[in-house]
C-alpha cells in the first residue's frame, strides 16, 4: 500500500458555502471571502476560533493569508497562500489533507473571494507574456485557450458547434440553479452568433466575469462524524504542473490533468466509470472537452462528439458542471473552489432541482494559468470509504 492510498478517506469536508455570487456591490474581495468563510464555518457547526489551518489565494492580495487571519480574528498554526491560479484551492485541499493527517492542525479553512465584476469589470490576465510570446501580442488568457482549441480542431476535427454545446449544457444546468448569474434559453446558434473574441472562441465560449466567494472546512474523519452534516470524504487528491506559458506545452491538446487525474484515481482506488458527478474548471468551452478526455471520461479526440451527444447536460449519462459552471453560474477571477462546493452539495443531496439522484462519488477539477496547473479531487459519501 502506498502512502497516498493510506490517506484515502482520512479527511473530510464538513462545511461549504458561497457568498456574493454575481454582483456584490460595496464589498471588497477580502470581505466577500470572509463572509463565505463565516458561512462555511457555521455550516459545519464550528466556531471561527476553531480554524487552526488557513488556506487562501486572492486575486489582488499576495499576503491574503495574513490579511484574512487578522480580519477573522484567528491565529492559525498553519497558513498557506500558495498560488497556482484557479487550481490553487484544490491543491490547498491536498495540502490540508496532509496537514490534518499529520496532526499539525485540526480544522482547515479554505476560502476565496473576488469583487472582479463590480470592482474591476474585466478578466484579469493570467500572466504578463514573456519575450517569447510578447511579439505576438496575445490577449491572454483567451488567446492561449484559443490556440489549444485550434489545435484540437486540427488534430481531431472538433467543431465550433461542439464547443458551443458545452456552453449550452452549462446553461441548461444553470437554469436549474437559482443562484446562477446567467439563465434563460441558449442554443448552439446563439453561441455561434456571439462576437469572435479569439478565433475560434466566441464570447459565448468564454466564462462569466462576476463577483463571488466560496469556502470549505476540512477536518479528520474521526472528528467529522460528530459534526452537523454528513461528512464528505476526500478519497483522492493530486496536482501536476507542466508549464506557465502555452507556448511551452509540448502538445496543445493534452494537459497535466492527465497526470493529476491518474494519481487521484489511484489514491481513491476508483476509475472514471465510478464517478456520478463531475465539476470541471470551464473558463472556456475547450477546457471541458480537454479535461473530460485527459481525466479518462472519454478517449483523446472524442470529447467533441461526447459533449455534442448531450451526455454532459441534464438527463445525460455524465452530469458535468451541475451548477452551471464558470460559463453560466459564476466566475469571479478564479473558479476552482466552486467545483468543490458544488461537489459537496451534490453528495449531501442539497442541490435542489439540479440534484443528481443517488450521487455518491464526485470529481472536482481545477485549472490554473493557461492550462498550466491542474488539480483533481475525488470526493465520496461515507459508505464509499
Amino acid at each position: 500500500m502506498t502512502r497516498g492510498s493510506q490517506l484515502r478517506g482520512k479527511t473530510a469536508f464538513v462545511g461549504a458555502a458561497t457568498f456574493g455570487l454575481g454582483e456584490a456591490p460595496g464589498y471588497t474581495s477580502i470581505e466577500i471571502a470572509a463572509e463565505a468563510a463565516r458561512l462555511a464555518i457555521a455550516d459545519a457547526g464550528l466556531k471561527t476560533s476553531d480554524m487552526d489551518g488557513l488556506f487562501i489565494c486572492m486575486p489582488n492580495d499576495y499576503l491574503a493569508g495574513l490579511t484574512i487571519a487578522e480580519y477573522l480574528g484567528i491565529r492559525p498554526k498553519m497558513t498557506n497562500s500558495s498560488r497556482t491560479g484557479g487550481s490553487a484551492f484544490l491543491t490547498h485541499a491536498e495540502w490540508a489533507m496532509l496537514a490534518l493527517d499529520a496532526g499539525l492542525i485540526d480544522y482547515a479553512l479554505i476560502c476565496y473571494g473576488s469583487n472582479q465584476r463590480t470592482g474591476a469589470g474585466k478578466l484579469v490576465a493570467a500572466q504578463v507574456p514573456s519575450p517569447v510570446e510578447l511579439p505576438y501580442r496575445p490577449h491572454n488568457p483567451v488567446a492561449s485557450y484559443a490556440l489549444a482549441a485550434s489545435r484540437h480542431m486540427y488534430e481531431f476535427g472538433t467543431t465550433s458547434e461542439q464547443l458551443a454545446s458545452v456552453a449550452v449544457a452549462a446553461r441548461q444546468w444553470a437554469n436549474l440553479n437559482p443562484d446562477a448569474f446567467r439563465q434563460g434559453p441558449l442554443s448552439i446558434e446563439d453561441v455561434l452568433a456571439t462576437r469572435m473574441v479569439s478565433d475560434p472562441l466566441h464570447a459565448g465560449d468564454c466564462c462569466l466575469i462576476t463577483d463571488g466567494g466560496a469556502a470549505v472546512v476540512m477536518t479528520r474523519a474521526d472528528r467529522a462524524k460528530d459534526l452537523r452534516h454528513t461528512p464528505i470524504a476526500l478519497l483522492g487528491a493530486a496536482s501536476a504542473t507542466w508549464h506557465i506559458e502555452i507556448s511551452q506545452l509540448a502538445d496543445l491538446t493534452v494537459s497535466a490533468a492527465q497526470e493529476s487525474g491518474l494519481r487521484a484515481f489511484a489514491q481513491a482506488a476508483l476509475s472514471p466509470s465510478d464517478i456520478d458527478v463531475v465539476n470541471l474548471y470551464d473558463a472556456f468551452t475547450i477546457n471541458t472537452i480537454m479535461f473530460l478526455e485527459d481525466l479518462g471520461f472519454c478517449g483523446k479526440g472524442e470529447g467533441g462528439p461526447f459533449v455534442a451527444s448531450g451526455a454532459i447536460a441534464p438527463g445525460g449519462s455524465l452530469p458535468v458542471n451541475t451548477n452551471g459552471g464558470g460559463l453560466s453560474f459564476c466566475h469571479p477571477g478564479m473558479y476552482g473552489l466552486f467545483t468543490l462546493v458544488e461537489s459537496i452539495q451534490q453528495l449531501r443531496g442539497q442541490a435542489g432541482d439540479r440534484q443528481v439522484d443517488g450521487a455518491k462519488l464526485a470529481l472536482a477539477h481545477g485549472n490554473g494559468g493557461t492550462l498550466s496547473s491542474q488539480a483533481t479531487c475525488i470526493l465520496g459519501v461515507p459508505d464509499t470509504v
